[in-house]
């Protein structure tokens, strides 16, 4: 009888693990829904704690625009920030737009008379933001990340890898720093992302660093409102202070699995 040969018995990895199909296929229905979820939170997140007028830039995910962070970016202007979106048009994978979301930064940080910007990143929005953070800390407030997957899971990748890989086969594979940013960093991810591995958006326990967990799509992520309630209570800390997150009785059922580590599945 003739035996078959596994991929790693033929010293060939196997294919990489990606968000379950049903969760990527869910997730416009989803992010429609918790569109809707917004509307009806909204009451009670307008009792999110008040902002100290500091900067705050919004970097959109991959394929996205200023358009689709204009739920997030009201929010926050509402409660007293000074709100920008990253005027980048469309986030795409590029070293010129990396060039020139540098030269948006630092336009920004001049602007508002050199003070820490805190930067809202969601999905490689998030990347770009840590990046900052690492390039710069000293004119970074803190980080925040939605649903990015900035550390490494093996075994597993995101659905638009292959993409990714299809569009840049010359695009060098740069190496994720593993280690915690030199600034407060609160990583917002979720078990149930259909696109991104959840296992790779969390962040290493650090001092002034947490990962907070939400039942979310990857696409809802930016109005979710267990993400904005927690986006306002980070950004509502006074500077040189952090503490751990603690939600509202009223909305505790928003964060699942709060104390987990981030080393266990």
């Amino acid at each position: 009888m003739a035996t078959q040969t596994t991929p790693q018995a033929a010293g060939r990895r196997p294919p990489p693990r990606r968000p379950h199909v049903a969760l990527l296929a869910m997730e416009a229905p989803r992010a429609a829904a918790e569109l809707a979820g917004f509307a009806a939170f909204r009451p009670v997140l307008e009792r999110a704690p008040k902002g100290d007028g500091h900067p705050v830039l919004v970097l959109p995910g991959l394929g996205g625009d200023d358009r689709s962070t204009v739920p997030l970016r009201g929010y926050l202007r509402r409660l007293g920030y000074a709100v920008h979106g990253w005027g980048l048009g469309t986030n795409t994978i590029s070293r010129q737009l990396v060039m020139r979301l540098g030269d948006r930064f630092a336009e920004l940080y001049e602007r508002h008379d050199r003070q820490p910007i805190s930067l809202v990143g969601w999905s490689l929005g998030g990347i770009y933001a840590r990046e900052i953070a690492r390039a710069r800390p000293w004119t970074v407030r803190q980080v925040i990340t939605l649903g990015s997957p900035f550390r490494e899971s093996p075994g597993e990748e995101s659905h638009p890898t292959a993409w990714i890989r299809a569009m840049y086969p010359n695009l060098p594979r740069r190496q994720l720093n593993q280690s915690a940013l030199a600034v407060p960093s609160t990583a917002i991810f979720s078990r149930t992302d259909g696109i991104v591995p959840w296992r790779a958006s969390r962040d290493v326990t650090a001092a002034r660093t947490e990962s907070l967990e939400v039942v979310s799509s990857h696409v809802g992520l930016g109005h979710h409102p267990g993400a904005l309630w927690a986006i306002a209570d980070r950004l509502a800390q006074p500077s040189g202070e952090w503490t751990p997150f603690k939600p509202p009785l009223a909305l505790a059922a928003l964060y699942p699995r709060r104390r987990r580590p981030t080393s266990g599945a």
